[in-house]
């Protein structure tokens, strides 16, 4: 069965290391904040200001005003802090961001990403991805495997404009976990009940296998 976004977004956090500061971008990423494990202390990073976001809220917990950079809202955790947006992509072009967690439209066997437009289609901006990707010290892609018309979105090549050429550390999706190194592809877990011959049907990129292939665990 292929992961369910919530699945995905608790396979993500399976990359979070104690003294993190993180950034989740729009989409199943922000899910992310959910599954954060109580013992662990992470700091999340927001490009509109803040750091130190908590999980969403329930409804009877909600702020307008407090809101993360894709406008939704969002709670905060004890020692939160606010600052400029300006003072907030210093941290990011500086190099202080651990992790970020991305979603994808495409990504390249070798770890080229594009997520931040479609020829044709009307768009406000490229927001902070193309700062967070080339800043941050690890990048992971969170996505479904496939578009809606059934095509890979892991390919040779991306087709779309780029939001940056070889920044994706690994890439997580609906069928399995792949690590971008140095020398391709890797397939390192693969989600339960799918078979290696659906993936590789629905994957365009060339990748090899590691062995043994774990299972991803959620």
């Amino acid at each position: 069965m292929p992961l369910t976004r919530d699945q995905l977004a608790q396979r993500a956090a399976q990359e979070l290391r104690d003294g993190f500061t993180v950034n989740l971008g729009i989409g199943i990423p922000t899910l992310v904040a959910n599954y954060i494990p109580e013992s662990m202390d992470v700091v999340l990073q927001s490009e509109n200001g803040m750091l130190g976001m908590g999980p969403f809220p329930y409804d009877d917990e909600v702020d307008p005003d407090l809101i993360n950079a894709g406008k939704q809202t969002i709670t905060e955790i004890p020692g939160t802090s606010y600052f400029s947006s300006s003072d907030s992509f210093a941290m990011i072009r500086g190099g202080h961001i651990d992790l970020t967690i991305l979603g994808a439209m495409e990504v390249s066997q070798d770890g080229d990403l594009a997520n931040w437009m479609i020829p044709g289609k009307m768009v406000k901006g490229m927001g902070g991805a193309m700062d967070l990707v080339a800043g941050t010290k690890r990048v992971v892609v969170v996505m479904e495997h496939t578009n809606k018309a059934g095509e890979s979105k892991i390919l040779k090549e991306c087709s779309l404009p780029l939001t940056g050429k070889k920044v994706v550390n690994m890439i997580l999706t609906d069928l399995g976990v792949f690590e971008v190194t140095p020398t391709g592809l890797e397939l390192i877990e693969i989600a339960p009940e799918v078979s290696l011959d659906e993936l590789t049907a629905k994957t365009e990129a060339e990748f090899r296998v590691r062995e043994p292939l774990a299972t991803v665990n959620v």
